[in-house]
């Protein structure tokens, strides 16, 4: 999360774990995408 968010790892700490896992299933939906379209435009 801290990686593709760019969050401080206090503030990822400070979530509870149900939210946690709630924003890694997003990550993993954003890079699903991603990776059906060919990957990162730039």
């Amino acid at each position: 999360m801290a990686y593709h968010f760019h969050w401080p790892y206090h503030d990822i700490m400070q979530l509870d774990h149900r939210e946690r896992q709630r924003w890694v299933a997003e990550i993993a939906r954003i890079n699903e995408r991603l990776n059906e379209q060919g990957g990162v435009r730039r």
